[in-house]
């Protein structure tokens, strides 16, 4: 099975509200390439600038906007007014929603992962990571993907 980790910017108080257990679905303008049970490396965008912590897939849906909000109303943790804003324009949506949500004990200011990862620049929205840079991740934030997701057990032990 092949895994995928996706690194995805969020912006601080949103990024709060998932490691608070408040939002349990992650709206996206476009759909990553994402199946259940993939890991998400959570990056809170400026002014925090840091690696917060991770989640599971449980799952990934893309509706028109009123069946979306309708899904993700009570999960998203924003207004109908913020939803329609940040859909304006578009007639589809993408919601992903978490499960198994760890909060790193430390999160890593960008700073810091700089020195581990000169070339680290953060996406603007999403991008996959490769194997080294999940490597990368996983000392810098002492986060072992294999006891957090057996799916990554076969694909990153042997880097």
């Amino acid at each position: 099975m092949s895994s995928r980790v996706l690194l995805l910017s969020v912006r601080p108080k949103y990024a709060y509200k998932i490691f608070e257990g408040i939002k349990e679905v992650e709206l996206r303008r476009t759909r990553p390439r994402l199946q259940e049970g993939d890991l998400v490396i959570v990056y809170a965008s400026s002014p925090k600038k840091a690696l917060m912590g991770a989640f599971n897939v449980d799952k990934i849906v893309q509706k028109p906007l009123e069946d979306l909000w309708n899904e993700v109303s009570e999960k998203a943790a924003i207004s109908h007014s913020e939803f329609c804003s940040y859909y304006n324009g578009l007639s589809v949506g993408c919601g992903i929603f978490l499960n198994k949500i760890y909060y790193f004990p430390q999160p890593v200011e960008l700073e810091r992962l700089r020195q581990a990862w000169s070339d680290f620049r953060p996406p603007q929205s999403y991008r996959y990571l490769k194997p080294t840079e999940v490597n990368i991740v996983e000392s810098i934030a002492q986060f072992d993907i294999t006891s957090f997701s057996s799916k990554y057990q076969t694909t990153f032990n042997l880097l």
